[in-house]
């Protein structure tokens, strides 16, 4: 004769995960000065670029002519650095490390 125990109840806990490792806070801070530092050098050169296409005695024709040929490729790069920070924003509470 088998014998089966088939249990009526089952008492599972709330299982939450634990992200409090102390690497994870320099890992933020981290990306952080990154994507700051990635902001502040697309938007110089945005505003070189710009500035050398709207004024023409301030920049020669060799910065004039990069800037022409790069500056959709610049707005492209700020718009993507933008998004990545709004997600990094949404996801992690974005911190410039200041």
């Amino acid at each position: 004769m088998i014998t089966r125990i088939v249990p009526t109840d089952v008492d599972v806990p709330d299982i939450q995960p634990d992200f409090s490792a102390p690497f994870f806070q320099g890992f933020q801070v981290i990306a952080s000065y990154i994507l700051a530092g990635a902001m502040l050098v697309v938007l110089i050169m945005l505003i070189l670029a710009g500035a050398s296409l709207a004024f023409r005695g301030l920049a020669s024709d060799r910065v004039r002519t990069w800037a022409g040929e790069n500056i959709l490729w610049i707005f492209i790069a700020a718009a993507v650095l933008g998004a990545a920070s709004g997600v990094f924003a949404w996801f992690i509470n974005f911190d410039f490390g200041f």
